[in-house]
């Protein structure tokens, strides 16, 4: 494992010690501290600054696939092929909780913003959000037909959004009500994540295109990446009436929100079936 100066790209440490192949890391919200969950069925914990081993967490009995750290960076929560979510104290290394109820191996976890739940998805097709200090389910979030790839809390910790298989992003509050269906990707989502302000969700679909969707109104912003990694706007948005009926809209038409077309160009729009 490699860490990298953002700004300049230069290598500055070289993290050694898994076995096998790495599958996920995590730094810490103070960024002092590297999580990395590995093949291995272990979880590391490195120091940033020195590229030394702190911890090395055992107790999955398979291929160890998210980590994360908690908003205070006090608890990692691990998840595993072994259809285990574990939740570790940072300090001492010891396992505070196996959180089990899974029936097919872990793809992601996420901690609440405060810290009090964590969120994990599976290729079970479920969604259970489960209470931090007891381990306890607290509700299972279900509707998704195909495994989910991707889970997220809002920054309010208020809503998740979850991403599948089945080509859907849907948004959920976080007491259990499921309140959208995001439906117009054609291939797998693998990952989603809310923007920091709460109100914009950013959805990848398999497909090297990344959507952005508004959640107020449910305006899609579809950008593409190209071979140089560049990405534009292509246009599509997601009609504000929430009939799911796309229409395309030239983007030098578009006002700088996205959400309404310019005056005398309304002609110009295009209903697609």
């Amino acid at each position: 494992m490699r860490v990298w100066d953002a700004s300049t790209g230069d290598e500055l440490k070289v993290l050694k010690g898994h076995t096998h192949l790495i599958r996920s890391v995590a730094f810490s919200p103070d960024g002092k501290q590297i999580v990395s969950g590995s093949d291995d069925k272990s979880v590391w914990v490195w120091d940033v600054s020195t590229g030394n081993e702190l911890k090395v967490l055992k107790g999955h009995t398979h291929f160890v696939r998210p980590v994360a750290f908690s908003p205070d960076g006090k608890q990692i929560v691990s998840g595993s092929v072994d259809k285990s979510v574990r939740v570790w104290d940072v300090l001492t290394g010891d396992e505070l909780r196996v959180l089990k109820g899974h029936t097919g191996f872990v793809e992601l976890v996420a901690f609440s913003p405060d810290g009090k739940q964590i969120v994990s998805g599976s290729v079970d097709e479920s969604v259970p959000v489960w209470d931090v200090s007891t381990g306890n389910g607290l509700r299972v979030l279900k509707g998704h037909t195909g495994f989910v790839r991707s889970v997220a809390f809002s920054p309010d910790g208020k809503q998740i959004v979850s991403g599948s298989d089945d080509k859907s992003v849907q948004v959920w509050d976080a007491t259990g009500d499921k309140l959208k269906v995001l439906k117009h990707h054609t291939v797998l989502v693998t990952s989603v994540a809310f923007l920091p302000d709460g109100k914009q969700i950013v959805s990848g679909p398999n497909d090297n295109s990344v959507w952005v969707w508004d959640f107020g109104s449910l305006y899609i912003r579809e950008m593409i990446s190209d071979p140089n990694h560049h990405e534009k706007h292509t246009g599509w948005l997601l009609s504000p009436d929430g009939q799911h009926c796309l229409m395309f809209v030239p983007p030098q038409l578009l006002l700088p929100d996205a959400s309404t077309i310019s005056d005398g160009w309304a002609e110009q729009v295009r209903a697609c079936q």
